[in-house]
């Protein structure tokens, strides 16, 4: 794997020349806010960035783990359940752990020596570089969802 291409899939992980980032996707969204449900949405900022967290957590850990195995259940465990953070602080910890773990994805992206191998707990074509590229989509799309519902709470910009 040429150091280029890794170089490149880092940069990937958190991309902002084709969209908002994940950082300015949640800066400066008031408390207020952060629980809020918009008309013709179905997850407040909070249920999104929480399921961003645990499903790249949850990723993550089926890339390093050596006894991983897959115990949640769709979508029960993907999800918060109640539309708002317990507090300040728990937004500002989900926000810290996903970045942790973005950072420790990055770092696999970096070390692991071949990323077409299949993941040790995978099967069939998971593997790692499906693992980087699952990540970025699916935070692609549920980024574009955070700045869709501030836009409609109208606190974007």
């Amino acid at each position: 794997m040429s150091d280029a291409l890794r170089a490149h899939l880092v940069r990937l992980l958190d991309w902002e020349e084709a969209h908002v980032g994940f950082d300015k996707a949640l800066a400066g969204l008031s408390a207020d806010k952060r629980g809020a449900v918009s008309p013709g949405f179905e997850h407040s900022p909070w249920q999104l960035l929480e399921h961003l967290r645990i499903a790249q957590a949850d990723i993550l850990d089926f890339c390093v783990n050596p006894s991983y195995v897959h115990d949640r259940t769709w979508p029960d465990d993907y999800w918060p359940k109640d539309p708002a953070p317990p507090d300040t602080a728990s937004w500002n910890a989900s926000i810290a752990r996903y970045a942790a773990d973005l950072d420790a994805m990055k770092n696999l992206v970096r070390n692991q020596p071949d990323l077409f191998a299949v993941v040790p707990t995978g099967k069939g074509d998971q593997t790692y570089l499906r693992a980087v590229l699952l990540i970025t989509d699916h935070a692609a799309y549920h980024i574009g969802q955070i700045v869709a519902v501030r836009k409609a709470l109208d606190a974007w910009g």
